[in-house]
């Protein structure tokens, strides 16, 4: 069974939202009561400092201190009393300076039994009952958490001494606090219920839009893994799943090239290991390939003089036609004869080059015009850079033979654009030559064996125009000789052969 990311993902983010929420819920519980009181702490605090300044100020009128202790009592919802007692041997005497009130009144004398607790304390008379929790003491007050046996209710009170008979009473209701927490965790478990419902249909929309294209690309990757590449992502996000797909296209495009190019490579493979075992030393391949490039044009002849002989037409037309075969595949037989011969004597240096000084463009506009029926049979176009002489040493016969060479590969492959190019550029040791030409590019796995003798990269090209191999394979043999290099690049737009030369007159 499948396992859904889009339900893992509901829940995890319901997981979430729950576990805020109990959070939240135990925090109220547990730390609200506790905060509650460290805030009321520092509020009477604050509340002792003002109350202790406007007592205490000389710059003040009693007038004015009464206002201004009936403003900080109504802005923090406390009662604030400042009194002053003193001791007449019997019971403690108070005198109100806030409010002003009359000591026998009945609320006041609630407040009087209150304040007579603290003081008796104060002084040592009586000590303070377990209805009175200190939670905090300082020098000048101390802040008690109380219990109120007659209303059955929670305060904050702080006790505090401004002068040696002068002193401040300052009172909280705490139950609220309790009510209100108790209220706003009720609200908070509402409030939870509603956002786990809202979440979870949020959530099954959220989760629906990560997962479709999380599916379109399982399914896309499906059909990749039956060599289905036709089929591509269309989503049009730029965020990580809209990469992906992006990834996934580039990645279809890459296979399906690699696998179309590896099918082609095994065909050819399987086509040669049908045609031919592979030969361990250089001789026996020289041969076999030499032998395989003569039984052609030697039964091609062959079959034509017997047909002569044999008066196969009494056509002169045809005759004629017979006897140019002959002719064509014998100059064929005798041009690779000639080259195998020079090839044979440049790697076996019996053939040593004659260094002389010339003008390589001069060579070059040569060969450029001993091909120019070619360049027009062809359509192509020739484009030379070099106006001014370049002058070089090496065998000018041999250096003629390299550039004829490459120009005849340069006519045999030129498409596309249809241009060659033939141009010098300056090297620190030297003159390098180059012949480039518009077109198909060399198979990265052929670049090094194409110098190779009787290799051809395309034998179906290379018998259309009668090659046999053999043309590079010279011409490394002479720039071998002139101890200097040689190769091929591929370009943007074609392939550039190249050479170089000695330019130094050292």
């Amino acid at each position: 069974m499948k396992k859904s990311i889009r339900k893992r993902l509901i829940l995890i983010l319901l997981v979430f939202i729950v576990g805020i929420f109990v959070t939240n819920i135990v925090m109220n519980f547990t730390l609200l009561e506790k905060y509650y009181t460290y805030e009321k702490e520092k509020t009477f605090g604050v509340l002792y400092k003002q109350a202790n300044d406007i007592c205490l100020s000389d710059e003040l009128t009693d007038e004015n201190k009464y206002y201004a202790l009936d403003k900080i009592a109504a802005n923090s919802g406390v009662m604030l009393y400042v009194f002053s007692v003193y001791y007449d041997g019997i019971y403690n005497n108070y005198s109100f300076k806030y409010p002003d009130v009359k000591t026998e009144s009945k609320p006041v004398s609630l407040v009087l039994n209150q304040v007579d607790d603290y003081v008796n304390d104060y002084y040592g008379f009586k000590s303070l009952d377990k209805n009175h929790e200190l939670i905090k003491s300082t020098e000048y007050y101390n802040v008690f958490r109380t219990f109120d046996n007659r209303i059955d209710s929670n305060y904050l009170e702080l006790f505090g001494k401004m002068d040696k008979t002068t002193f401040v009473f300052i009172r909280a209701n705490y139950q609220n606090m309790k009510e209100s927490a108790e209220l706003t965790n009720k609200f908070a478990v509402y409030i939870g219920i509603i956002a786990l419902i809202i979440g979870t249909i949020a959530m099954s929309f959220i989760g629906n839009g990560f997962t479709k294209p999380i599916l379109r690309l399982a399914k896309i990757a499906d059909r990749m893994a039956d060599l289905d590449f036709e089929v591509k992502y269309e989503g049009r996000s730029d965020d990580e799943i809209g990469q992906l797909g992006k990834n996934m296209n580039v990645l279809a495009e890459k296979l399906e090239e690699t696998i179309s190019e590896l099918k082609g490579a095994n065909n050819e493979l399987q086509h040669d290991i049908e045609k031919k075992q592979e030969i361990n030393e250089m001789r026996q391949e020289f041969l076999s390939n030499v032998s395989h490039e003569l039984k052609t044009p030697i039964a091609l002849i062959q079959g034509y003089a017997e047909g002569l002989c044999d008066g196969i037409s009494d056509d002169p037309e045809d005759r004629e036609f017979y006897c140019n075969v002959i002719m064509d595949e014998a100059k064929k037989m005798n041009r690779m004869v000639k080259h195998l011969l020079d090839l044979n004597q440049l790697e076996s240096g019996t053939d040593k080059p004659n260094f002389e000084r010339f003008d390589i463009v001069q060579v070059i506009t040569s060969v450029a015009n001993s091909s120019e029926i070619r360049f027009r049979q062809k359509g192509a176009e020739l484009i030379m850079y070099e106006p001014n002489p370049v002058y070089v040493w090496a065998d000018e016969y041999l250096v003629e033979q390299v550039l004829t060479n490459y120009v005849s590969n340069a006519l045999n492959h030129v498409s596309g654009d249809m241009k060659i190019e033939i141009y010098t550029e300056k090297m620190a040791n030297g003159i390098r030559v180059c012949v480039k030409n518009t077109g198909d590019k060399i198979p990265e796995d052929d670049i090094d064996k194409i110098w190779d003798k009787f290799y051809k990269v395309d034998k179906a090209r290379t018998r259309e125009y009668g090659g046999n191999g053999i043309g590079l394979s010279i011409v490394k043999a002479i720039m071998n000789s002139f101890n200097r290099e040689c190769g091929v690049n591929n370009c943007d737009d074609g392939v550039l052969f190249w050479f170089e030369l000695d330019s130094s007159n050292a």
